[in-house]
């Protein structure tokens, strides 16, 4: 359970945060990597890129994203679990210019450097949603002007007309949070927060990678 949102389930702690990547892979039948490096290379990153990853986890992600980078490029991702961190760590040793920093996405973040691209994978349904507006306005302050920021996460939906093969496991899995988040329309509420040039990739159905500039 979430100390903060109790009813969220995006904090992973305890033997889920020890084998979070496998689980994972489990989970979606191994259909998780293909997706997400899908999704990452539709972020269109530059070598030089200042990227920020909110809720970054084990690293997996950020592995996939340093491909991208060269060394004047640089990854910073945030996340509280004290064992994806040292995941993390592990993962991204390699790296000079990746770091992850102890921190809440839903607290002013602690940079004071302008970013040109920021990443939420799966974590922005997790929150109440006035946090989430939270969320969204401290990654606006610290984007640079023209910077993009990529939400990936549930699409909007009916769970009601999902196939119940779908429905059950999403009702079971998910916290009461997502039911509410599917039924925001999402462009409308990051161009009320001064986003602009949105667009909007699908998978599956049910999954959208977000891009919103601003």
């Amino acid at each position: 359970m979430c100390a903060y949102y109790p009813k969220s389930k995006v904090e992973i702690k305890g033997f889920m945060a020890v084998h979070y990547d496998t689980i994972l892979d489990i989970a979606t039948f191994g259909r998780y990597s293909p997706f997400i490096e899908k999704a990452i290379e539709m972020m269109r990153i530059r070598p030089q890129d200042k990227i920020l990853d909110l809720g970054t986890g084990t690293g997996r992600n950020a592995c996939l994203i340093m491909k991208y980078l060269s060394k004047d490029g640089k990854f910073i991702g945030i996340d509280i679990s004290e064992k994806m961190i040292s995941q993390f760590q592990k993962k991204c040793a390699k790296f000079s210019n990746a770091k992850i920093v102890n921190a809440r996405a839903d607290q002013p973040l602690p940079f004071r450097e302008k970013f040109d691209k920021v990443f939420i994978s799966f974590v922005l349904h997790g929150f109440p949603q006035n946090i989430r507006g939270r969320v969204i306005k401290n990654v606006f302050e610290v984007l640079k002007n023209g910077g993009v920021f990529f939400i990936l996460d549930y699409n909007e939906f009916d769970k009601g007309l999902m196939p119940f093969y779908l429905r059950i496991p999403f009702k079971l899995i998910e916290c009461p949070y997502a039911f509410d988040f599917i039924e925001k329309d999402w462009k409308k509420i990051l161009a009320k927060s001064g986003y602009k040039d949105l667009e909007e990739y699908i998978f599956f159905d049910y999954i959208r990678l977000l891009k919103a500039k601003k």
